[in-house]
């Protein structure tokens, strides 16, 4: 987001008030707990920061209620804070770029692509460069777009994008090139006639061939960084599906197919952290450390070159089915786990063979 202003109104002394530009208003939930307003934003906010929340609640920028607060101020459950500066939202437009991408399909009306780990699918705090998004531009001509309000900002971002994966999930993504093509996978996903199997690895040795976690998914009430599970029925979150399946027991982690019956954010790493198995190196969800094995040396540093082999959460998007757009054909695409995922099987394999587990 746009820095927040310092100046007061003070400072305008003899000149006409500068109009102010709503940025943000945020209604507190019914089950928020009490905190300082200034903490509570930056958990709310991207790129926000203590120190700038202080600076623009003296300055008389932040709003409860309609009327400013101090940063000492304590939220209450359902306060209505705005937040009002003097610099207007940006529109920014998306460059296209000439970035490498994996196309393993297209036709006249969509196109299938195989994401890499560690690109970002859309603009966003920080990335408003290198995206997919950014090379779909390049690559692909009269994308149809939707606006998308990141932050301060109105940005095109959804170039043919008619869903999204996580930065450091790798795998299959489904991309719309005409509008008639988008409307309808729109509709596809929303009544959930679409296929899509992940596979991950995840700590711990699950019990059972198979499995369902059903919980609602939702912002987490402290940190809105990150999801976190409701019970299902909660007035927090959205309903929300996995279903699991054993495809390899490795003692001390598992690699499980995952079906997904809705698509929240997040949904699979948070769903399977909700049952104490987080998936391998995910360092939002406490997957990022030992969790089960032996407390040895020789163990340490195994996990140790595991996470430099995988620095990111051990999950792809393995399939997509669906039918196709126009033709009404049934279509299914399968990807090859990436590099990184079957380095660290092989060490994991290796381990076993050796019996040091």
């Amino acid at each position: 987001m746009t820095d927040f202003i310092e100046e007061s109104e003070d400072e305008f002394e003899g000149e006409d008030i500068p109009q102010l530009y709503e940025h943000h208003n945020i209604k507190v939930e019914k089950g928020q707990v009490s905190m300082r307003i200034d903490k509570f934003i930056v958990t709310r906010i991207a790129n926000a920061t203590r120190n700038k929340v202080q600076n623009n609640c003296d300055a008389g920028n932040i709003l409860v209620n309609g009327k400013s607060v101090k940063s000492s101020y304590k939220i209450k459950p359902l306060d209505e804070i705005s937040i009002q500066l003097n610099v207007p939202p940006r529109s920014i437009e998306v460059i296209p770029e000439n970035i490498p991408i994996d196309i393993v399909f297209e036709d006249d009306y969509l196109a299938i692509i195989n994401k890499k780990p560690g690109m970002v699918v859309h603009p966003g705090f920080g990335n408003y460069s290198g995206t997919l998004v950014n090379a779909l531009a390049y690559h692909f001509k009269n994308l149809p777009s939707r606006p998308n309000k990141i932050g301060d900002d109105m940005v095109l971002d959804r170039i043919g994008l008619v869903h999204r994966i996580d930065k450091n999930t790798s795998g299959t993504i489904l991309i719309a090139k005409t509008e008639r093509a988008m409307t309808i996978l729109s509709k596809l996903f929303f009544d959930r006639n679409i296929d899509r199997k992940y596979v991950a690895i995840a700590w711990g040795d699950m019990k059972g061939d198979n499995g369902t976690i059903i919980g609602n998914v939702g912002r987490d009430l402290k940190n809105r960084k990150v999801m976190t599970v409701f019970p299902e029925g909660s007035e927090h979150g959205k309903h929300a599906v996995t279903h699991w399946k054993i495809i390899k027991r490795y003692g001390y982690i598992t690699l499980v197919e995952c079906k997904l019956e809705t698509g929240r954010t997040h949904q699979i790493r948070v769903h399977f952290k909700s049952i104490g198995h987080p998936l391998f190196n995910d360092n939002e969800y406490g997957g990022d450390r030992i969790l089960k094995g032996l407390n040895t040396s020789k163990y340490k540093q195994f996990i140790e070159n595991c996470f430099q082999i995988l620095p990111r959460q051990a999950l792809h998007a393995k399939t997509l089915g669906f039918e196709h757009p126009i033709t009404g054909k049934p279509m299914f695409f399968d990807s090859e786990l990436p590099e990184d995922m079957r380095q660290v099987l092989e060490k994991w394999d290796n381990f076993i063979k050796n019996k040091e587990i």
